[in-house]
C-alpha cells in the first residue's frame, strides 16, 4: 500500500470514502473515468441515433446498443493479459487514444454503416481490457485494503451516474447538434481522459513478465482463474446476480406500456435500479466497516432477487419502482465481494482477474436482458420479471453454497491488508 493509503487507513483497517479521494492519483483516475464514461454513454446514443437516421432500421438502430455488449467477453478472454504484461498507465492511455480514433472515424460524412458497425464493435472490445487494467491499477495505487474497495466502490457509482447523466446530456445535445457533432464530442472527452491519465497517474511496471502471445497468454490465465474452485465461486457470485436482476430493466417499455404509461412512467421504471445501487453502495461503503461488509455479501446477494418476484403480482408503477429500488439495493453486496475477489487472486494475474470479471459481467447482463425479452414473447411481462427472480434465487442459492464450501478455514477472508489465503493460484 501506498505512504499516503497508509495514512489515511483507520487503526481497524477501516477507511471512508474522504480517505480514497485523498489519495491524488485516485482523484485522477476518477475523473478520467467519469470523462471516459460519458463518452461511452453519449456515443452509443448518437450512434443509435445516426444509424437510424441513415437505414431507418430499428433492428440496425438495436444493433449498436448490442455491439457495446457483445464484444465484451471476446475482449475480455482473448486480450486480458495486455493488462497484466504491459505497464497500466501505458495500457489505459492507448485504450482511450484507440477509442477515440473509432470515435472519430464515425464522424466523417460519408462512412458506410458497416464500417460504422465494425468501430462499434472495436471499441466495445477495447472496453473490457481498460476496465481490467484500470480495476487492477486501484490496487497499486490504494492497495489492497479497505481503500481498494471503496475505490471500486466510487467507480461503480461514477458509472451509474454518468450513465444516467450521459442519456439526458446525449438527449439534449442531439436536440441542438447532429449524431456526428455529438460524436465528435466523445472523442473530446476519450482525448482528455488520456491526457489525465498520461499526466496525473505514476508509471509502473508490468505485474508479469511477458511469455508467449497475447491471445495465448490471455486463455491460459482465463482457464487457470476458472480452474480455482474458490476465484470461480467468487466470479459466479459477482455474475449471476446481475444476470437477473436485469429483467425488470430490460423489460422496462413493454411493462410501461402494458400499465398504460407514458414516456415518463418509463423513465422512472429505468431509474428505480441505478438509485438503489448508488444509494446503497454509498451508505454501505460510509456506514459499515470491512468485516460487516462481508459478512452481508451471501444474505444480500441471496434477498436482492426476491423483489423482481414481487412482479407476480403485477404492481402499479410505485410498488414496482420500490421493487426496482430495492433490486438496485442489493448490489451493496459487491463491496464485500471485492474484499474476498482481492485477496483470492495473486498480484501478477489481478489485471487479467479484473478483465475476465468485468467481461463477464457485462456479458451476463446481456444474456439475461435476451433472455428476458425471450421470454416475453410467451408469457405476460410480469410473469416474465417473477420467473427471473424465482430462477435468480434458486441460482444465487447455489452459488452462495459453493462460496461457502470455499471460504479459507479461518471463516471470513484474511484481515483487509493480511496476508492472502492460500489459492493454488501463481503467476503465468
Amino acid at each position: 500500500m501506498s505512504i499516503s493509503s497508509k495514512a489515511a487507513a483507520g487503526a481497524d483497517g477501516s477507511v471512508g470514502y474522504r480517505a480514497v479521494f485523498a489519495v491524488r492519483e485516485f482523484r485522477t483516475v476518477f475523473a478520467a473515468h467519469l470523462l471516459s464514461m460519458l463518452g461511452v454513454v453519449i456515443c452509443e446514443i448518437a450512434l443509435s441515433v445516426l444509424v437510424y437516421d441513415l437505414t431507418g432500421s430499428p433492428l440496425l438502430s438495436a444493433l449498436t446498443f448490442a455491439l457495446g455488449l457483445l464484444p465484451y467477453v471476446l475482449g475480455g478472454t482473448l486480450l486480458s493479459s495486455i493488462a497484466d504484461r504491459y505497464p497500466s498507465r501505458a495500457v489505459l492511455v492507448v485504450c482511450d487514444v484507440a477509442s477515440a480514433v473509432c470515435a472519430a472515424g464515425m464522424v466523417f460524412p460519408g462512412t458506410p454503416i458497416a464500417v460504422l458497425l465494425f468501430l462499434r464493435t472495436v471499441s466495445a472490445a477495447i472496453a473490457p481490457v481498460f476496465g481490467g487494467t484500470r480495476a487492477a491499477t486501484l490496487g497499486d495505487i490504494l492497495g489492497e485494503g479497505d481503500l481498494f474497495v471503496l475505490g471500486r466502490s466510487v467507480i461503480r457509482v461514477v458509472a451509474q451516474c454518468a450513465q444516467l447523466a450521459g442519456f439526458g446530456v446525449g438527449g439534449l445535445l442531439l436536440v441542438v447538434v447532429a449524431p456526428r457533432g455529438v460524436l465528435g464530442c466523445t472523442v473530446v472527452t476519450f482525448l482528455c481522459s488520456a491526457l489525465l491519465l498520461r499526466f496525473g497517474t505514476r508509471s509502473r511496471p508490468p505485474r508479469a513478465v511477458a511469455s508467449g502471445a497475447v491471445v495465448g497468454a490471455s486463455l491460459a490465465g482465463a482457464k487457470q482463474l476458472l480452474g480455482n474452485r474458490r476465484v470461480r465461486a467468487l466470479l459466479l457470485l459477482a455474475w449471476v446476480p446481475p444476470m437477473f436482476v436485469v429483467a425488470p430493466e430490460a423489460l422496462a417499455a413493454p411493462y410501461a406500456d402494458d400499465l398504460g404509461l407514458g414516456s415518463a412512467g418509463l423513465g422512472l421504471l429505468l431509474v428505480g435500479l441505478p438509485i438503489g445501487a448508488i444509494t446503497s453502495e454509498v451508505l454501505v461503503g460510509s456506514l459499515l466497516g470491512p468485516r460487516a461488509r462481508e459478512r452481508i455479501v451471501l444474505p444480500v446477494a441471496t434477498l436482492t432477487m426476491l423483489p423482481a418476484v414481487g412482479y407476480f403480482l403485477h404492481p402499479p408503477l410505485p410498488l414496482a419502482l420500490a421493487f426496482l429500488v430495492l433490486a438496485g439495493c442489493g448490489i451493496s453486496y459487491t463491496l464485500g465481494l471485492d474484499q474476498w475477489f482481492i485477496a483470492a487472486v495473486p498480484a501478477e494475474l489481478r489485471g487479467r482477474a479484473m478483465t475476465v470479471l468485468t467481461a463477464g459481467l457485462m456479458t451476463v447482463q446481456g444474456l439475461g436482458m435476451a433472455l428476458a425479452g425471450a421470454a416475453a414473447e410467451f408469457v405476460p411481462v410480469h410473469v416474465a420479471v417473477g420467473c427471473a427472480g424465482v430462477l435468480g434465487w434458486a441460482s444465487v442459492l447455489l452459488v452462495a453454497a459453493e462460496v461457502r464450501r470455499t471460504r479459507p478455514r479461518s471463516g471470513l477472508e484474511a484481515d483487509i491488508g493480511g496476508p492472502k489465503p492460500e489459492t493454488g493460484l501463481t503467476s503465468i
